[in-house]
């Protein structure tokens, strides 16, 4: 069954908030402390997404869901890029999570196609972002979706530890006339 993706909307919030915290408690297992996903709250986590949704116009940030059978289960998050020196032409993926359960299923690919595609719609020319360099299985859904390494790698800290991330970028296909 393929995935329906779509803008998120508020009422999305707390389905988002399962996503998102499942999707760290998976794709982070083993590299983060395991008290550390163990406390992640979905309904601190719903508070989160929903004032990130109320500024994201505010910051150009495009936010979306994919569903299937009417459920969330993946959310990716977009806008410009926020490193020092980016110009108006870069993007930034903040965000790309699905339920574990759907891993592998094409619900990532679906939020990817649509995040490339609406990226390139507002004039981005580039998109990039940044992953664990420890998290293998990310790594190569990026590259599957054209994304490679630039050298750029920084220290993540996060839950008591100090991880290092690699930032990925790829070109954009030109807005269609």
């Amino acid at each position: 069954m393929s995935a329906r993706v779509r803008e998120m909307v508020e009422t999305d919030c707390p389905a988002v908030a399962r996503v998102r915290v499942a999707g760290w408690r998976s794709a982070y297992r083993g590299l983060l402390p395991v008290a550390y996903l163990a406390a992640l709250d979905v309904e601190e986590d719903t508070a989160a997404r929903r004032e990130q949704l109320a500024r994201a116009r505010e910051h150009h940030v495009v936010h979306l869901v994919a569903e299937r059978g009417g459920d969330v289960v993946g959310w990716a998050a977009f806008g410009p890029d926020r490193g020092p020196g980016a110009g108006p032409g870069e993007a930034e993926l903040y965000a790309l999570y699905a339920l574990p359960e759907v891993v592998g299923t094409g619900v990532g690919r679906a939020l990817m196609e649509e995040v490339t595609a609406r990226a390139s719609s507002l004039g981005y020319g580039s998109l990039s972002l940044w992953v664990l360099e420890d998290n293998a299985l990310g790594r190569r859904f990026y590259a599957k979706a054209g994304f490679t390494p630039d050298g750029t790698r920084e220290p993540w800290k996060v839950g008591g530890t100090t991880l290092m991330e690699l930032r990925c970028t790829r070109p954009l296909p030109p807005s269609p006339a």
